[in-house]
């Protein structure tokens, strides 16, 4: 009989919910903006934005996305941000709090 470890389910992302940088990741700064490299999953994942790399690194300080967004990012980019966000937290660079 062989057995399966079930991967833990992933949290949807919700702007209105508290987030933060996965534990298991670490940043590097590029000239483009990053590279995150989740050590639990081994991904390595391009943040094409300094912005993004700073709403990122600041998303712990914030008691959620949303106004972590409203205090970093200009205002007509807010939903590309959003976007970016969501995509972060399924590839699990970022984790809710």
């Amino acid at each position: 009989m062989s057995v399966t470890q079930a991967r833990p389910a992933r949290v949807a992302f919700a702007v209105e919910q508290a987030w933060q940088l996965n534990p298991q990741v670490a940043l590097r700064d590029e000239s483009f903006g990053a590279l995150a490299y989740h050590y639990g999953n081994r991904r390595l994942v391009f943040l094409k934005s300094r912005l993004l790399v700073e709403l990122v690194s600041s998303l712990g300080e914030y008691p959620s996305a949303a106004t972590a967004i409203a205090a970093v990012v200009p205002e007509g980019q807010h939903d590309a941000y959003r976007r970016a966000l969501a995509r972060l937290a399924a590839s699990e660079v970022i984790d809710a709090r």
